[in-house]
């Protein structure tokens, strides 16, 4: 999947696990500004995800 940083914009690859529960949150730093991006995931009954990534912390 991809996603927008929250910081810069630029479009970054996230991997999602099936296995990891149906709500996942972790932090990952974009590829181009080197932010930390904080990504919830939301798993639904149909293995389906929705992404939503906000800033981790305010620059």
């Amino acid at each position: 999947m991809t996603y927008a940083c929250a910081f810069c914009g630029e479009e970054n690859d996230t991997f999602v696990d099936p296995g990891g529960g149906a709500r996942q949150v972790y932090t990952e730093d974009c590829a181009v500004c080197c932010r930390p991006n904080l990504i919830t995931v939301t798993l639904d009954a149909d293995g389906d995800a929705q992404l939503e990534v906000t800033q981790e912390y305010e620059a």
